[in-house]
């Protein structure tokens, strides 16, 4: 009687490397992606707090009425700027406010500011119109601009 002889294969030593090696690069990218998330520089603001935390604290007020957006801080935090973010027909456009109108103060909206200014041009066409505060912080490199979530903004009426 002859015995069949155990006729199982192994992986090739070459496929087994390719593998060996495609896992390391994997694992070594999780790392580097996870240890990145973990030294990212904070910007603060009022002495320590992280400006993402500021955020809850903004309070605005706007409007646009015949051609001319008005906003008014009503909060104790600065509002150093504001993006405005235009729908129009499926598709949006993020703008700076210092970049549509030349009134905006150069330092933006302390407690209590006021701006008010004429962008009939730039809001025609526009389905919906939001303004997203923009917030200046501190960091070790020094001042660094910050803008809040959508989710902190206030949409127009157009």
């Amino acid at each position: 009687m002859r015995k069949i002889a155990n006729q199982k294969r192994g992986v090739s030593p070459v496929i087994a490397t390719v593998l060996l090696v495609a896992m390391v690069v994997v694992i070594g990218l999780i790392i580097f992606l996870w240890f990145r998330g973990l030294t990212e520089e904070a910007v603060t603001k009022f002495g320590g707090r992280n400006i993402k935390l500021v955020c809850d604290d903004v309070d605005f007020l706007s409007d646009y009425y015949a051609g001319t957006l008005s906003i008014s801080n009503i909060g104790n935090v600065p509002i150093f700027g504001m993006k405005v973010r235009i729908s129009a027909q499926g598709s949006y456009e993020t703008l700076d406010i210092r970049n549509l109108s030349v009134d905006w103060p150069e330092i933006g909206l302390r407690q209590g500011g006021t701006f008010s200014g004429n962008l009939v041009s730039e809001f025609s066409g526009a389905e919906q119109v939001s303004l997203i505060p923009v917030l200046m912080g501190s960091s070790s490199s020094g001042n660094q601009i910050y803008v809040c979530e959508d989710t902190y903004g206030q949409d127009l009426i157009v």
